[in-house]
């Protein structure tokens, strides 16, 4: 199937709006596809293909040779899953107790209740305690669409099952449908000045100087194309951390930021490798001086609130564009930036089951249930995406001294998927669980324990992939940059 992981590529490289002749540098091995009713594996292969290349793309700016990149969809698709293996301890639990796929009165929904106030708000709008049976109980007296409806009005998270054909009809489906897999700007520019095409062709090569100089003081090393560059990372589970692990791995400094009191406890050894990750109270004074600071200094924001967040608290667009100029900004949301449920709250396996991936693979099996994707492959793909868009926005200042904002999220990422050829299920070989041979030599020692983690699921030519801190707990450093 590596011909759709490549049509999958061209397409996201054709958002980024990048040289198709870069795309002749990626090769796809592996064997094994995920068990999917969609491209699911190779989606995952395209995703993280997207990220490398244009890492090495940056590095070919940078005057480094143009070399090759080599994409595993074997290992692409295990770490769309879990990349870590624990020695002589076990991961949290991924789920809260509540959280699942419930039969209401006219359907399927699904309620969302790992964050505390999330279950609050579907108990308190339930009328029973957190037992699963109550709740299945209460879920069953409603019909989907009312409940979706209550819930998020209540500040939860739920969605009512549709399918593929109904999402395209809603307002919503048809909104995500009219918007870019990575919608990108210029902030500088005005409207009636056209974007020139990037050619790689054109651009300077090897201009160390220059290049420093245009991303203010930014200082790269052999064979660490991103090291030297500050991400400040305001993102939660999954796509953003996703999107900043992989910086890391390529010698970013990424700085996490939480509220006091956040937690994922299911996912924080899986995501926070290569990070440091602190805390602040954004309504705070004190805290504010030292996100402004931050802020300031920070070559790259990656965030994921949704779309007024940031500007209910200060920090509104305008603010950080005032505030840094030449910051490369990058924001996720769930439901996309346009239509009725833009600013809606959204997780992976709730814009599976609106969009219609659930329903397909329910009638696809001939199942009683929802059946949704076997990995949370919307979050991850948007999250190479995003690092991908990041560094389509390095590029961009590098060789023409302009700063990028770029968007996207997990609904246009499923319709991206939705569009891909399906893999045969006569000819498709199941991809074989991760082995010995999958993992990495080296113990990666972390506060929980001992773990061995996956292979990197790319090479590319001169830059490896390599993170210098093991994962860490939240709130485990100071909010300064080394």
């Amino acid at each position: 199937m590596s011909a759709t992981s490549r049509q999958l590529l061209h397409a996201a490289w054709s958002a980024l709006d990048l040289p198709s002749s870069s795309l002749d540098a990626v090769t796809f091995v592996g064997e094994g596809d995920l068990p999917s009713y969609f491209a699911t594996t190779d989606l995952a292969a395209a995703s993280v293909a997207a990220a490398a290349l244009a890492v090495r793309d940056l590095m070919g700016l940078q005057g480094d040779p143009l070399g090759a990149v080599r994409v595993d969809r074997r290992l692409a698709s295990l770490w769309f899953g879990w990349s870590i293996h624990p020695v002589g301890w076990t991961l949290a639990p991924l789920w809260d107790a509540v959280a699942g796929d419930y039969p209401a009165a006219d359907g399927w929904i699904r309620l969302h209740t790992n964050a505390p106030h999330h279950r609050a708000a579907a108990l308190a709008v339930l009328g029973c305690d957190a037992d699963r049976d109550a709740v299945a109980r209460a879920v069953r007296q409603w019909r989907g669409g009312e409940l979706e409806a209550a819930l998020v009005a209540r500040g939860g998270c739920a969605a009512a099952m549709r399918s593929m054909a109904e999402w395209a009809a809603h307002p919503q489906g048809r909104a995500v449908a009219a918007e870019p897999l990575v919608a990108m700007s210029f902030p500088h520019l005005t409207s009636m000045e056209p974007r020139r095409r990037a050619s790689m062709d054109s651009r300077p090569r090897g201009n160390g100087a220059a290049g420093a100089a245009a991303l203010g003081g930014w200082r790269w090393t052999a064979g660490r194309p991103l090291a030297g560059l500050k991400v400040l990372d305001l993102t939660r589970v999954l796509a953003g951390p996703v999107a900043t692990r992989f910086l890391a791995g390529y010698g970013a400094d990424v700085l996490r930021i939480d509220p006091p009191g956040w937690n994922e406890p299911g996912v924080i050894p899986e995501v926070t490798l290569g990070k440091r990750c602190a805390r602040l109270d954004l309504r705070l004074p004190a805290d504010r001086a030292r996100f402004e600071d931050l802020l300031a200094q920070a070559d790259i924001l990656v965030h994921g609130y949704r779309p007024d967040a940031l500007e209910r608290l200060g920090f509104g667009a305008q603010f950080r564009r005032r505030h840094n100029p030449g910051l490369i900004d990058v924001a996720l949301n769930a439901y996309g930036w346009s239509g009725p449920l833009a600013g809606r709250r959204g997780f992976d396996s709730l814009v599976q089951m609106s969009c219609g991936i659930a329903e397909h693979g329910m009638r696809q099996q001939g199942a009683d249930q929802p059946v949704p994707l076997p990995v949370q492959a919307l979050d991850h793909a948007t999250g190479y995406l995003m690092a991908a868009a990041v560094v389509r926005g390095l590029i961009a200042r590098l060789a023409e001294g302009k700063p990028l904002q770029a968007r996207l999220s997990l609904a246009r990422t499923a319709r991206w998927l939705s569009g891909a050829p399906a893999p045969s299920g006569a000819s498709a070989l199941t991809l074989a669980p991760a082995g010995a041979a999958d993992l990495a030599p080296r113990l990666e020692r972390t506060e929980w324990g001992a773990l061995r983690r996956l292979q990197p699921p790319v090479t590319i030519d001169g830059a490896p992939m390599a993170w210098s801190r093991p994962a860490a707990s939240l709130g485990s450093s100071l909010p300064n940059w080394d």
